[in-house]
């Protein structure tokens, strides 16, 4: 399975080197979507106007509880997820275009699928510091982390700085924001200077330590994708996983070993 992100899965459906699957830097198969079908349309009001009472509508006319069995099994959580697929998501969101207000609405409904689906609908220009401490504070499940990092925090002008502020939280998932966000951005933001990824490198020795399971996957993911973007990044994150493999815990020694195999294979290639 290629570990690099590739735009189908709406980049946020595999979880890398572990037990769920979709997260963008290596993937293991999800749950295959049961039909193709189309954003049902449940009222007459126009798309760009539609209540939340709408819009959770919408949603549960896409919902798949068939799937929720085997997306658990892939540690894809939360209270009273639906099961939409992604892509339906990604149908939805683009037809409702942007809505801020609906978006937060959506958040703070709690529900996954309704989460991600704000993540697409959000303003990322109109996102505020507080508002997208709200967001990670509320997340339920890491694909959900990962979809708002890849549809709405990487846009917003604050994302660099909330780097460093959500790394040093404790809340797993809060810390887990930090390094996906991260890992996106060495994708995404193509024209960003190699310096700012070298800052960040030692973040990622500090949150090495870190055994649980969905903060050691994101630190991971990040040192690989800060790796892949150029040689000198290449270089410079396998001196920092080689300076992470000395530390004692297991994640360090796990994340350093994951990173250099594919790194040095990619300086080979």
């Amino acid at each position: 399975m290629k570990r690099d992100l590739t735009a189908g899965l709406s980049c946020v459906t595999q979880e890398h080197n572990g037990p769920h699957s979709t997260q963008l830097g290596s993937a293991r198969p999800m749950p295959a979507a049961s039909s193709r079908r189309s954003p049902a349309r449940t009222d007459t009001a126009p798309l760009s106007t539609l209540s939340l009472a709408q819009a959770m509508a919408r949603l549960q006319a896409l919902a798949r509880p068939e799937q929720l069995a085997g997306m658990q099994r892939f540690a894809m959580h939360g209270e009273a997820r639906l099961g939409v697929a992604v892509p339906q998501l990604r149908a939805l969101g683009k037809a409702l275009g942007p809505n801020h207000e609906l978006a937060l609405q959506l958040w703070d409904s709690g529900v996954p699928d309704a989460q991600i689906l704000a993540s697409l609908l959000a303003e990322p220009q109109r996102l505020s510091q507080a508002q997208m401490d709200h967001w990670t504070l509320g997340l339920q499940a890491w694909d959900v982390c990962d979809q708002a990092c890849l549809n709405a925090f990487r846009r917003s002008p604050l994302a660099w700085a909330s780097i460093p502020r959500w790394a040093a939280a404790e809340a797993e998932y809060v810390r887990r924001c930090a390094f996906s966000l991260l890992a996106v951005l060495a994708v995404h933001d193509k024209g960003r200077a190699d310096a700012d990824f070298i800052a960040c490198l030692g973040l990622i020795e500090a949150a090495a330590g870190d055994e649980r399971n969905f903060v050691k996957k994101s630190v991971n993911w990040a040192l690989r994708q800060i790796g892949k973007r150029n040689p000198v990044l290449r270089t410079e994150a396998m001196a920092a996983a080689l300076r992470i493999q000395a530390q004692a815990s297991r994640s360090a020694r796990w994340i350093a070993a994951d990173a250099l195999r594919e790194l040095r294979g990619k300086a080979g290639s």
